[in-house]
């Protein structure tokens, strides 16, 4: 006669079994990423489940709109106008700014820094851990996004791609604890490491010895010594430097200037292509390039053809004549 009540294993041993299984699932994805594949399966497979979850506050957004009054409307219309009247006075300084950088920097034979393609952004979800800063975009691989992307807004830097599904991807905010980032105080091109302190509004400077200039208020910007973010995108304020006797590094803290509690849109950046005086700059030999920027004398072609002249009375000097050839690019000064 079969009894009543089935006999197994003990809920004690059903327990060991599954913790053993989880930390054996933990360690295999941690050394040998073997679930890199089904992740972004299962990324792809929930993206419609949020974009579903997405579709009330849309709606919701969209009768906030509509019920807007006229007079908030004109008021709101008045002040973009007048932003943008004074965006555009600052515009015309800013192209006379650029071409004066382009010349001097070919002049110095410095390649140029070409504007990188840029892509809007809107945020999907949250992150449910209060420990993982992570936001899900509505950009994937279909739109080019990549693992390593930075991720900036128009008061930033936010972050960087983690995690690239078809049409969604996940951003690691600049705050997590897992992130650092190469910056540089603009004040006085002192360089650090930006780490993320696990909070929404603070970032730590780790290994600043207490004689460094920083002072509080400092901006901090991107270096472009990670090889990842640009250079030159503004990315917290200092808000504290502190040291204490006995230690030899200060206590450093900034906040980051982008609101990451208020992410709504962000902009996705690619890396700006080679242009044509950059390339041919890249071509000449260090050594031409350090003695033409430290005494000032311009660096020829390589193929140029020696050509001597009098100098002086008994004396004779070799001055460099190039050969006549089309130029191209304009990357080379003679």
């Amino acid at each position: 006669m079969n009894p009543i009540f089935g006999r197994g294993l003990s809920l004690q041993l059903r327990l060991f079994l599954a913790v053993l299984l989880s930390v054996a699932g933990i360690v295999a994805d941690a050394r040998f990423h073997l679930f890199n594949g089904v992740r972004i399966y299962m990324d792809s497979v929930v993206s419609p489940l949020i974009y579903l979850a997405n579709t009330p506050r849309q709606l919701a957004d969209g009768v906030n709109e509509q019920l807007q009054s006229r007079s908030q409307l004109q008021e709101s219309n008045q002040k973009l106008e007048e932003q943008l009247f004074l965006l555009r006075s600052d515009l015309l300084r800013l192209n006379q700014l650029t071409q004066e950088n382009e010349r001097l920097r070919g002049l110095l034979g410095s390649p140029i820094q070409a504007d990188s393609r840029k892509m809007v952004a809107e945020i999907l979800a949250v992150d449910s851990d209060p420990f993982v800063h992570k936001v899900i975009i509505d950009r994937g691989e279909r739109n080019g996004v990549y693992e390593g992307q930075p991720v900036v807004n128009d008061q930033g830097v936010v972050g960087q791609v983690v995690s690239v599904a078809k049409t969604t991807s996940r951003v690691l905010l600049i705050t997590d604890l897992s992130h650092a980032l190469p910056v540089r105080v603009m004040r006085n091109d002192i360089r650090a490491i930006a780490s993320g302190s696990g909070s929404l509004d603070e970032l730590n400077l780790k290994n600043i010895p207490r004689s460094a200039d920083l002072q509080q208020g400092d901006l901090l910007v991107t270096s472009g010594l990670g090889g990842r973010f640009p250079m030159g995108y503004p990315v917290a304020k200092i808000t504290r430097f502190s040291y204490e006797e006995g230690k030899p590094f200060a206590e450093v803290k900034a906040e980051p200037l982008a609101a990451l509690d208020r992410l709504r849109y962000l902009l996705l950046l690619w890396p700006a292509p080679i242009s044509d005086a950059a390339s041919a700059a890249a071509v000449l030999p260090p050594a031409a390039s350090a003695a033409a920027a430290t005494t000032g004398q311009a660096v020829t072609k390589p193929n140029a053809v020696p050509s001597t002249r009098k100098a002086g009375p008994g004396a004779a000097r070799t001055t460099p004549r190039s050969s006549p050839q089309p130029a191209h690019g304009g990357a080379v000064i003679q």
